[in-house]
């Protein structure tokens, strides 16, 4: 009997097995990415963030084809220190609370920067989640050790346990060490390599309770440094410099110190005056790096304290600088400084600016810096000013236009106490943020993303996708000064309706300012609007008819002035699932 071969009926059988279970798949695919997509209307989705600034001070100064402005970071990036490798100049700043931490730029030529990340990028570095803003990282100091080739930052850490600590690198774009714990009290430490191989560690200090002499008075302490195994010398300390240039005078706060040397001698800069308004920067020198140092008999030589208080386009606080050899073969000094509003209220906060020094003579002087500074200088011989253009930073008046859409998020954008991560996911039109049980008031990480205000004249907006589902959410925007002063305006929900809400926090004290009804069928654009001390926060539901909310505030609760610390304001992209606004 003739028999047939059963190959087609298996084929024909295994192709209908592959077609019902391709079937299957993409059904169980399209109803996760149904449920997904129900889901994740109940996440915030934030896009198309523009930022825009408008100070008149830029409009009023136009550069010529051999300037720049300084500052040359706008917005918060306080306490600047720098080091160069060859052609290539890094830059670092405090970020207190902010996570991630210490934000690093590079740049060939002083005038055109990019930020290359952040050198605390871990928790392993930096633990940050119970601290105040003002808290966390101060005053790094970057150094480069061409005896090892190795970058050094070195800081102290406010919280964590951490104290005083150094974390290094063959290569500052491929990251850095886990901290070495440092085995000394006191802030502001700085480091020094010397060319016969020794190195040091000098920092400010307070003097012992029985030697302390008034209020303020503080020390700066070297020690002798062991790189092999990265940690200071025990019994090699020694005060250089007691109280500051003239002790009878009772100077206070003398800080952030660093040793150059120049000429076969060692140099010594300080801060002194504290970091407000009597804020300056002073110099000593010695034969040693272990002193006994001299003060220069023309001190400071860098300050504005004693201009006139209501001098036009004022720049203030001037000190905590740090010195470098420019392209050109001059030196340059970055400092930070404010630039204070219309009511000489400091919202943007401690700023990083750049001045020539003249080093001819025995001792550097910052040039033009004990006179009314302006905000463009002339650029080193041979530079182009190219800030705005090619991945460099842009500076003076500026649109920063981010549709939170990249794969990686702009350097920009910082989170608080926590990592960004943790919170945030993203799509082809924007990120989600999943929020935390946790609001702007409290000592935690929160889910926001913050940029700082770069302006005293500024715009922010913002697109928000978002449908609450109980007056615990809330989504919208901040403007932040601390946990104890800023302002919220965002979408939240009471019973079946849905509302915008503007609420000021003043000293920890909240007060439901304006709230009005609006209907969630599609995104809203939230805004606000500072002109110097006066903000005022706006939602469209069309992108460009804007409806105000709350009228004009005041920005009094966003100024160092009234708020304290050493943050300026950010505005933030906000989401919680404890909200406590009440309507």
């Amino acid at each position: 009997m003739k028999t047939f071969s059963n190959k087609p009926i298996t084929k024909c059988l295994k192709f209908a097995v592959y077609l019902l279970c391709s079937f299957i798949v993409m059904s169980y695919s399209m109803t996760a990415d149904a449920k997904n997509k129900a889901k994740n209307k109940n996440i915030p989705h934030f896009s198309n963030y523009i930022y825009q600034g408008n100070d008149p001070v830029y409009n009023q100064n136009p550069l010529n084809p051999d300037e720049f402005y300084t500052p040359i970071l706008q917005g918060c990036y306080p306490d600047p220190s720098i080091c160069r490798k060859g052609n290539d100049y890094y830059l670092v700043h405090s970020s207190f609370a902010m996570f991630p931490g210490v934000p690093i730029f590079h740049s060939n030529d002083l005038v055109n920067w990019k930020q290359i990340g952040h050198v605390l990028d871990r928790t392993s570095q930096l633990k940050v989640e119970d601290c105040g803003i003002s808290a966390g990282i101060y005053a790094p100091a970057i150094r480069y050790n061409p005896y090892n080739d190795t970058f050094y930052m070195i800081t102290t850490q406010f919280s964590g346990g951490f104290g005083n600590m150094v974390v290094k690198t063959k290569d500052p774009l491929k990251g850095w060490s886990d901290p070495y714990k440092l085995n000394f009290d006191g802030i502001d430490p700085s480091m020094f390599f010397d060319e016969d191989g020794k190195a040091y560690v000098v920092h400010n200090d307070g003097p012992t309770p029985e030697n302390e002499l008034y209020e303020g008075h503080r020390l700066i302490k070297i020690w002798e440094y062991d790189v092999e195994n990265d940690q200071i010398i025990p019994g090699t300390d020694k005060v250089i410099v007691n109280g500051g240039v003239d002790i009878t005078k009772k100077p206070i706060w003398i800080e952030a110190p660093h040793i150059y040397k120049k000429n076969g001698r060692y140099y010594l800069m300080c801060a002194e005056g504290g970091t407000g308004g009597n804020h300056s920067e002073v110099i000593f020198v010695s034969d040693h790096p272990k002193g006994p140092y001299t003060p220069a008999p023309s001190n400071p030589i860098l300050s504005q304290r004693h201009l006139p208080h209501d001098r036009a386009n004022k720049i203030d606080w001037a000190g905590h600088a740090d010195l470098v050899e420019g392209p050109d073969g001059k030196y340059y000094g970055v400092f930070l400084g404010v630039r204070p509003n219309e009511k000489h209220r400091v919202n943007t906060g401690r700023e990083t600016f750049i001045l020539p020094v003249d080093w001819s003579g025995d001792f550097p002087v910052f040039e033009n810096g004990l006179v009314p500074m302006e905000t463009k200088i002339k650029m080193p011989a041979g530079i182009e000013n190219k800030t705005g253009k090619e991945g460099f930073l842009p500076n003076g008046n500026f649109t920063f236009n981010d549709q939170l859409n990249e794969e990686q998020l702009d350097y920009r954008w910082i989170a608080l106490r926590g990592p960004r991560e943790e919170f945030i996911s993203k799509d082809k039109n924007g990120v989600y943020i999943n929020p935390l049980p946790a609001n702007l008031k409290q000592v935690a990480p929160t889910s926001t993303l913050f940029h700082r205000q770069q302006h005293n004249h500024f715009s922010a907006s913002v697109e928000l996708n978002y449908v609450p589902k109980s007056d615990k959410d809330l989504a919208g925007i901040t403007c932040y000064q601390s946990e104890k002063f800023n302002y919220v305006f965002g979408v939240t929900k009471k019973d079946k309706k849905y509302y915008i809400v503007l609420e000021r926090t003043d000293n920890g004290k909240s007060t439901l300012l304006a709230s009005k009804e609006i209907t969630l069928n599609s995104p809203v654009t939230l805004q606000v609007l500072a002109n110097g001390d006066d903000y005022s926060f706006s939602y469209s539901t069309d992108k460009s008819a804007f409806i105000n909310v709350g009228g004009t505030v005041s920005g009094d609760i966003l100024s160092t002035n009234v708020a304290g610390g050493f943050t300026g304001c950010m505005t933030g992209l906000y989401a919680t699932t404890d909200n406590d606004i009440k309507l």
